[in-house]
């Protein structure tokens, strides 16, 4: 996976670099040239330019970008700035820093539903779940087991826990399923709402791009995720 990260300071730098670690190309932006140099051997690549600035933007590799993460936090005007030039080149997926509720509600109007609150979320809980495609939330209950929110693929779609048998195949418990509605933020802009459905039980039906919360040792929700990716693109 190819990454963007734009603004390096603790908590972009932190998300950077681990991204990195697990094997992505990653390239830091910031304006700040102290804060490129501090990175440049930790990262693929490491760029100082005006992230608010079109021309200068246009000098990265966009379109070659699978995410780009704007972690631009004291300055909230750059950061709202910087996601819409994202979106305004069209890259492929948006995931922007948030301080506030009025910046979060701004972001939503712009169609960014992916906002990270870095007080409230570690950037580690942040690059587990970008390294693992098809994650909509993750936590980590130690280095070896997870509690991994992801959508429900197609090729579950309206069978039951029963027939699945994910315990059997995979050894991954699913906790619940969460039913994924259209809403409306505070401006009137779209955002999605998730409404939790309950424990589940063997008869419980699955509907694809819902929501299912599973339990289990990562490398065993790591194996399942990848089979829901190889018949994804076998589809495609």
């Amino acid at each position: 996976m190819k990454y963007i990260v734009i603004g390096l300071g603790n908590f972009g730098s932190s998300i950077a670099e681990q991204l990195a670690e697990m094997g992505n190309e990653v390239i830091g932006v910031d304006i700040s040239m102290s804060k490129v140099e501090s990175m440049k051997e930790k990262i693929t690549h490491a760029i100082s330019l005006d992230a608010t600035d079109m021309e200068a933007v246009k000098n990265l590799p966009l379109k070659d970008c699978d995410v780009v993460i704007v972690g631009i936090g004291e300055d909230k005007g750059a950061n709202i700035m910087a996601a819409a030039l994202m979106k305004q080149m069209k890259v492929k997926r948006i995931i922007s820093r948030a301080i506030d509720p009025l910046q979060r509600t701004v972001l939503q109007t712009m169609s960014i539903t992916e906002i990270i609150h870095p007080e409230e979320e570690t950037a580690h809980r942040w690059a587990q779940r970008l390294n693992l495609e098809g994650v909509v939330d993750s936590f980590e209950l130690d280095s070896n087991f997870s509690i991994v929110e992801t959508k429900i693929p197609e090729e579950y779609h309206d069978k039951t826990v029963k027939e699945l048998d994910i315990k059997g195949e995979f050894n991954i418990l699913i906790l619940t399923t969460m039913n994924v509605s259209e809403g409306k933020n505070e401006l009137g802009a779209p955002t999605e709402r998730n409404t939790v459905q309950g424990i589940v039980h063997a008869d419980t039906k699955l509907y694809k791009d819902d929501i299912m919360v599973l339990y289990g040792h990562n490398k065993d929700i790591r194996k399942l995720l990848d089979q829901h990716k190889k018949f994804k693109e076998a589809q495609n």
